[in-house]
């Protein structure tokens, strides 16, 4: 019972802390504020944006294997510190460099600092039929957010004007992670791991060994979940980059933080459906859904011009994207063990970083020379095909030569991650 506790206390903590520093994807209220009051370009908002995805993912790295060594408390403690002057400093610096070094750099910093380590701790604690449901719950926090963060910083502009608001965010996220950072560990060696009463259908194939990074990174599936990885999120980047612009040019949405929340309750939502469903139905078969529905939505997207369109439109990207989240940390655990996985998966989210500097990219030329979205939305789309493909030809990197399909649903397959 004793254990039960520490895990749920080590989830919920993990939950909060993405909470926290899910502000990212809040990003289009704060670009649209730029490009209002400030005169800056569409292009030229997304330079912060970019910098920070790709910083918190090249940050996962070393954030992950100091996780693994010493544990997630000194690194969530770093990511609190980063958080709050990240911020603070960008309140203080409004200009395309001062934005770019202290939103961009800093917060990238904190961002993967404090990304890298609640995850990990928190699948070390449960059993490995659970892992899709606890890590889906974990990283929810993430895409859940800009619920109240965008409201928040929108009503904090409204009142005080951008530098203030971003100085008071700072202050805010410091105290909340700094918090939180006490009440996360990883379990004890020996510790019975946590099963909870409903247990999956679902036979898992799992590592027979905790896999060190230069040998998951000497086996074929890493580069294909890697390539999956970019594919999968670089479309959900892309929207969350220019959100605010997107609803209004489009669909004559003004309100710019409702389409971010309705976003961000589809991917906190999409995080633990999916994570959920891939302990049912299997990792790369919930990975070929998501592409599917991803590709889709994407081949119309253009087409949702009226509000209430666009935001059907924007709510299923969010429930894909948020499955993205959710189910690559279960496929590198299950894959490659869960001993190195903070290392493992910081290297394999590094797909993430690239999407998120190529999405919002294509995004911002494509605005500022088309006057609209519609190649970034076609590119998408074939990304997308792609995706779904590929999950279709992956396998366990334990998977025996079988006869029959590649992916076939056997127990041994891919189809059984």
């Amino acid at each position: 019972m004793e254990n039960n506790r520490k895990a749920w206390l080590v989830v919920f903590s993990g939950l909060g802390v993405n909470l926290t520093l899910g502000v990212l994807y809040s990003w289009g209220i704060i670009s649209a504020a730029l490009i209002d009051d400030f005169n800056w370009t569409a292009t030229q908002t997304q330079i912060p944006y970019m910098l920070a995805s790709a910083v918190f993912a090249l940050t996962m790295i070393p954030g992950g294997k100091l996780q693994d060594r010493f544990g997630p408390k000194p690194v969530l403690f770093v990511s609190s510190l980063l958080a709050g002057m990240g911020f603070i400093f960008s309140g203080m610096n409004l200009t395309v460099a001062g934005l770019t070094f202290f939103f961009g750099f800093v917060f990238g910093l904190a961002m993967g600092f404090g990304y890298s380590s609640p995850t990990p701790a928190a699948v070390k604690w449960f059993h490995p039929d659970h892992r899709g449901l606890i890590s889906g719950i974990v990283v929810s926090g993430f895409g859940l957010a800009p619920v109240y963060i965008a409201p928040l910083t929108s009503s904090l502009i409204a009142m005080f004007g951008l530098p203030t608001a971003l100085v008071i965010l700072g202050v805010l996220f410091f105290l909340i992670v700094f918090s939180l950072t006490f009440l996360i560990s990883n379990p004890s060696d020996g510790v019975e791991k946590v099963k909870l009463k409903k247990k999956p259908r679902r036979t898992h194939r799992l590592a027979t060994k905790d896999y060190s990074l230069s040998e998951m990174m000497k086996t074929p599936q890493f580069y294909i979940l890697w390539t999956m990885f970019f594919f999968g999120t670089f479309a959900g980047l892309l929207i969350i980059g220019q959100m605010s612009k997107i609803g209004l040019e489009q669909a004559s949405i003004s309100n710019g933080f409702m389409l971010v929340v309705v976003y961000a309750i589809f991917n906190f939502i999409g995080r633990v459906t999916w994570g959920t469903i891939s302990d049912y139905i299997g990792r790369t078969a919930t990975l070929f859904t998501m592409f599917a529905i991803q590709a889709l939505i994407y081949f119309l997207f253009s087409s949702f011009t009226t509000p209430v369109a666009l935001l059907i439109g924007k709510s299923v990207v969010g429930f894909t994207f948020g499955g993205m989240l959710a189910i690559f940390p279960v496929v590198t655990a299950d894959f490659y063990g869960v001993k190195n996985l903070g290392l493992n998966y910081g290297v394999m989210i590094t797909a993430w970083g690239v999407g998120g500097v190529i999405g919002p990219l294509l995004g911002g030329i494509a605005r500022d020379l088309t006057g609209g979205y519609g190649i970034s939305y076609l590119v998408s789309a074939v990304l997308s095909v792609l995706g779904a493909v590929l999950s279709l030809i992956i396998r366990h990197p334990e998977a025996e030569d079988r006869k029959g399909r590649l992916g076939e649903p056997d127990g041994k397959t891919g189809g059984s991650t």
